[in-house]
Formats: C-alpha cells, sequence, structure tokens
C-alpha cells in the first residue's frame, strides 16, 4: 500500500484536534441550557453528526447520476464509500439523539416523526449494503448501486423536513415549526457551527482513506476476475 499522502497525515492530526476542541467547547464554553440542563451538550455532536451523514447520503446520489452518464466504476466505488461513512456518522446521530431523549422526553425512543424517518433512513441504506453483496457481477452491482442511492437520496430530504410538516416533538433549530422551538444563545449558534466544520472535516478524512482503500480493493478484485478467465 502507497504511503499516505503529507495532506492526508495533516487531515489525521486536524480532526483530532478539532473534535478534541469541540467537546472542550460543547462541555466548558457553552452556556447549561435552562430547561434541559447539562444533557443538552449532546446536542453540538448529535447535529454535527446528522449533518455529515445526510451530506454523505446526498453525495451518494450525485455520483450516481454521474456513474449512469459515464459507467465509469470509480464513481461507483466513490458513492459506496460515501454510505458506509454515513451510515456510521447517521447511527452516532440516533443514539446520540436517544440520550437526549430519556431525560427530555422521559423516553430513550418515541416513534414521532423526525425520529421515525431517521430509522427508515439508516435501515434504507444499511439494505442497500446487504443487498449489494448479492451480486457478483462489478457492473451490474454498480448499476443496481446508482439506482438505489438515487431512489433512496429522497428520504433525506422527508428526514429534513419532516419536523415542519407533522406534528411533532423533536425541537426545531433554525425557525418555527412543530410544537418545541429551540432557542439558542449566539454562544450556542457559534458551538454548534464549529463542530459542523469540524466534523466535517472528519468526514472529509475518513472518505480519503475510504477511497484509498477502495482502490486497492477494486485492483484486487480486477485480478481475481483475469483468474477466473
Amino acid at each position: 500500500m502507497a504511503p499516505q499522502p503529507k495532506l492526508l497525515k495533516f487531515l489525521n492530526v486536524l480532526s483530532v484536534l478539532l473534535v478534541a476542541v469541540g467537546y472542550y467547547l460543547s462541555i466548558f464554553y457553552a452556556p447549561t441550557e435552562k430547561v434541559m440542563g447539562n444533557v443538552q451538550k449532546v446536542f453540538y455532536f448529535h447535529v454535527a453528526t446528522a449533518w455529515v451523514g445526510m451530506l454523505g447520503f446526498i453525495l451518494a446520489a450525485a455520483f450516481a447520476v454521474f456513474y449512469l452518464k459515464s459507467k465509469d466504476m470509480k464513481w461507483d466505488s466513490y458513492g459506496l464509500a460515501a454510505v458506509e461513512i454515513s451510515l456510521v456518522f447517521f447511527f452516532i446521530t440516533i443514539i446520540l439523539g436517544s440520550i437526549w431523549a430519556r431525560p427530555a422526553w422521559g423516553t430513550w425512543w418515541t416513534w414521532e416523526p423526525r425520529l421515525t424517518t431517521a430509522a427508515i433512513l439508516e435501515l434504507i441504506y444499511l439494505a442497500y449494503l446487504l443487498l449489494r453483496q448479492g451480486i457478483e457481477d462489478p457492473e451490474q452491482r454498480a448499476r443496481f448501486g446508482a439506482v438505489y442511492t438515487l431512489l433512496g437520496g429522497l428520504s433525506v430530504p422527508l428526514t429534513l423536513v419532516s419536523i415542519r410538516l407533522f406534528r411533532t416533538i423533536h425541537p426545531v433549530v433554525v425557525g418555527g415549526g412543530g410544537s418545541e422551538k429551540m432557542g439558542m444563545t449566539d454562544t450556542m449558534v457559534f458551538v454548534m457551527l464549529y463542530s459542523i466544520v469540524a466534523f466535517s472535516v472528519v468526514f472529509v478524512n475518513l472518505y480519503w482513506h475510504r477511497i484509498r482503500l477502495g482502490q486497492y480493493t477494486e485492483k484486487i478484485e480486477q485480478l481475481k476476475l483475469r483468474i477466473n478467465q
């Protein structure tokens, strides 16, 4: 395996530092919310991981369009990498949301619109990975993956707007709507935006690593096909 580029090594260190600073800001710098107390501090990582999770799913849909137009297998590899990383981040989002919900709502989980659509979104892309495993032909697998991620991508905006379309107890971070609004101080907004930027850098770092791994996996698969021929 080729050595890591210097920029990637820099991103490795930068990602750790940004997350560490984000942790400090959320725990010690951001003020304690009057109603929910300290558990509200989960919010900053909850929103950031949700942003990164949805970002990857949207990227996968865009790469699907590129693949269907060009038939270039690299776009399938890029889309797969985006989905795998976003699945992890979005799962973390759901876990953090449950930790937040327990003291705030008195339950770990409730089937309200935002939580329900988020769970469905996670299952849609988990099924995508499982179904890909059953297709041996690379081109057929890539074509299936492209169509699937395009259709699956429709669930992303639905999850985003669910708290505005339906009656929900989930807080609305920006603007009005829903049964609960979340008023934030300027400091809270700053920490939230910082966390989003920090986790975006983490996403880029992990995505680069996953692309490198995918390139080597693709080479191994091509060698296997040549041997079988």
